[in-house]
């Protein structure tokens, strides 16, 4: 998840979780395990006035949840520690008009289309700003959304897909190679190429 702009945003005891003042706007509960990525999209949905609560994993994310009764969540599909999927079912029971919207890299839609059915009210594929989850979170209507006016084509997602691991296996080519079951000499081609356009 992405922000380009900076702020600040305060850590309460637990090393995972950060949350705002209290009362700063309506409660959202963001999980996402990966660090840099979760204090980005806090501050960017602080700044469009949610009171965030950030947790890194399912367990944090559920104890969040059961004292502060968020009315919206924004939830990675993969934790380390769980799905994403499970946290709709969770967070519905608890409070069943919590709006929650599902964030999913490449490779997962079949399973965010099950949170919707869930309870999820939006997918958002990754890369994703701060006003796409917004914009998710509030709509009014239920299903799928319409595609976007000019969605990503299928080789900038495997592409973008491509990088990520990349970058998450600290740009090893061989362990990227085994962990997306590609031969090395094609990663290789791959990683030298240029981003497609999208």
């Amino acid at each position: 998840m992405t922000d380009s702009a900076e702020g600040g945003v305060s850590a309460t005891s637990s090393p995972g979780t950060e949350a705002t003042a209290p009362g700063a706007g309506r409660k959202l509960l963001l999980v996402d395990d990966d660090a840099p990525l979760r204090r980005s999209m806090a501050r960017a949905l602080e700044r469009r006035d949610f009171h965030v609560l950030a947790a890194e994993g399912v367990i944090e994310a559920r104890a969040l949840a059961r004292e502060h009764r968020p009315e919206f969540a924004v939830l990675d599909m993969r934790l380390t520690e769980g799905s994403g999927l499970d946290l709709v079912r969770t967070l519905r029971e608890m409070r069943p008009e919590i709006r929650i919207v599902i964030v999913t890299g490449y490779g997962n839609i079949a399973t965010a289309v099950a949170a919707i059915k869930a309870g999820a009210v939006d997918y958002l594929a990754k890369p994703v700003d701060a006003d796409d989850v917004v914009s998710a979170l509030l709509k009014s209507g239920q299903g799928l959304p319409p595609p976007r006016e000019n969605p990503m084509s299928a080789d900038r997602v495997r592409w973008e897909h491509i990088q990520r691991v990349f970058e998450q296996c600290n740009r090893n080519v061989s362990e990227t190679a085994r962990r997306l079951n590609m031969h090395r000499r094609t990663l290789q081609r791959i990683l030298n190429k240029r981003a497609p356009r999208e």
